[in-house]
């Protein structure tokens, strides 16, 4: 495969050799707002294994990311969610602008956050469905962050998310936002589109106000305040995945989460349809050393 500007020039893998071919991998990033520091699949873009689409609505945010994009991302500025119109609430801190509402009194038990979610201004927005957006190719990854409103995302690509394998979503415990959804709700809706949790990618405790640990007002005990969840395509039901759909998760598994057992896994299950040659999977884990 020739490599041009939307196909990335693949480095060296273990797993390239040994599944059979399929398109390159597709990440799309709704809420790519850089403000936690680089994204999970990174290593993966670097490497030249996957291509991205962005999404953020964000002026300022969105204009970090074009100025330092690579060949093989794609940044746009839509707000996507369910469809209708709706007031962005741009925040103090870039991090917590969001399609709710603040909640003053839920940000006032925990320390910072009253400042952080301060509302500075109101901008009428119309979102977009996923599904509904033209020029968004079959994706595998969805990674999400759009304070509280990835349910309504989720809810608005059911078409659109069918093709994709693994989706890595912010999680709330606590809801700091009016009318926000919490982790019972999206994982609700994620196994009812055929996801299962696979890892916590990070767990966020925050200390309730007005108790310092140790002098540092973010140093937590126990309190769950939010968390980064990956949710993969129910690997115990691989009749339901397509050859490419079990390539592109090995490929996610291995280069994004580190997960060796289920990239071994989806090898498995393609020798088994004989689309990867007998053995893959061993030399698979012989190649890792």
């Amino acid at each position: 495969m020739t490599a041009d500007a939307t196909t990335p020039a693949r480095a060296a893998s273990p797993l390239l050799g040994l599944l059979p071919p399929t398109r390159p991998t597709h990440v799309l990033d709704v809420g790519a707002n850089p403000v936690d520091g680089d994204p999970p699949y990174r290593a993966m873009l670097e490497a030249g294994l996957c291509r991205v689409t962005g999404f953020e609505p964000q002026p300022e945010a969105l204009a970090e990311l074009l100025a330092r994009k690579g060949p093989y991302e794609t940044y746009l500025p839509d707000a996507l969610g369910d469809g209708a119109a709706h007031t962005l609430f741009i925040a103090a801190a870039s991090g917590m602008t969001s399609l709710f509402r603040p909640d003053p009194r839920r940000l006032g038990l925990f320390n910072g956050f009253e400042e952080w979610g301060r509302v500075v201004a109101e901008v009428p927005v119309v979102t977009r469905r996923l599904d509904e957006v033209d020029g968004v190719e079959p994706f595998d990854l969805l990674k999400i962050d759009v304070q509280g409103a990835e349910l309504m995302v989720f809810q608005g690509g059911r078409r659109k998310l069918a093709e994709a394998v693994a989706v890595h979503t912010e999680v709330s415990f606590v809801p700091l936002y009016e009318g926000q959804p919490v982790f019972g709700d999206v994982d609700r809706e994620l196994r009812g589109q055929g996801f299962v949790p696979h890892a916590f990618a990070a767990v966020k405790r925050w200390p309730i106000a007005p108790v310092v640990f140790g002098g540092d007002f973010r140093l937590a005990r126990h309190q769950l305040l939010e968390a980064d969840v990956v949710y993969v395509r129910d690997f115990g039901r691989p009749e339901e995945m397509t050859d490419g759909q079990l390539s592109r998760l090995a490929l996610l598994a291995h280069h994004v989460y580190d997960s060796t057992d289920l990239a071994y896994h989806c090898l498995r299950q393609l020798t088994a349809r004989g689309v990867a040659r007998p053995g893959a999977a061993n030399a698979y884990l012989a190649a890792l050393g």
